[in-house]
This record gives structure tokens, sequence and C-alpha cells, in this order.
């Protein structure tokens, strides 16, 4: 995502994506979820571009979500946080939240209970 900050926005827990579903829907199938391990960020891509990102730090099995980033208006920052969520569920770490709107997602979904790291949950509260 680097050099292509221009329209892109910081979302916060006020915003409408903190509800919508995790899991990303058979009509966004063009929306490829990668990891630049280097650069601490998840990224969406759709259609070759990269349209969100999870800006993270890692210490040892946990991850810190720091800043979610999305274009206005596309509606993704859900599924790209369930969907890093899940990978980190499968690859057994866990995460601890700075970023208001990842902390609102986690706690507005409880079946990501279990990748919270309960020693350093961040901003995630339980409901």
């Amino acid at each position: 995502m680097a050099g292509k900050a221009e329209g892109m926005v910081r979302l916060t827990a006020s915003n409408n994506e903190v509800n919508r579903p995790a899991m990303i829907t058979p009509d966004a199938v063009d929306l490829i979820i990668t990891e630049n391990s280097e650069g601490g960020i998840y990224e969406a891509v759709s259609w070759g571009e990269a349209v969100a990102g999870v800006v993270y730090s890692k210490a040892g099995n946990r991850l810190t979500l720091r800043a979610t980033s999305v274009f206005p208006g596309k509606g993704i920052a859900a599924w790209l946080l369930g969907s890093v969520l899940d990978r980190l569920r499968m690859q057994g770490e866990t995460v601890a939240a700075s970023c208001p709107l990842a902390a609102a997602f986690v706690s507005a979904h409880p079946e990501y209970a279990d990748v919270v790291d309960s020693a350093v949950p961040g901003h995630i509260t339980k409901g």
C-alpha cells in the first residue's frame, strides 16, 4: 500500500464496517488477502489494486493490529479483518488490537474470542 495513501481513510469504530459479516461473500471473490511480513501489513487486493490494509506489529505468537485503512465505499474492512483473524487462528497465533476498528470488530464478533490474547487484549472489551 506504499505510495497509495491518497484517497485512503482511517476507520474508527463508529463506521458500519464493524457489524458486517466476517467472511468474504461469494460476490466478492475478486478480493485477495496477502501478508507483507517485511512491511508488517495485511493487504486486501482487488483486481490488482490494494484497496485496504491492516498494519500490525509482531511479538512472538501475538500480533498487535495497529491501524486499518480502506478506500471509502468499498465495504471490505470487516472482510479483511475477518480473513486476518481466521489466518491467525489457523497459525495458532493471537491478537491484540490498538486499532479502534479492529477492537470494535473483535468485540462485535465473539467467534474470534479464542484469537484474542487475554493477557494483552489491546482495546478489545468483553461484551
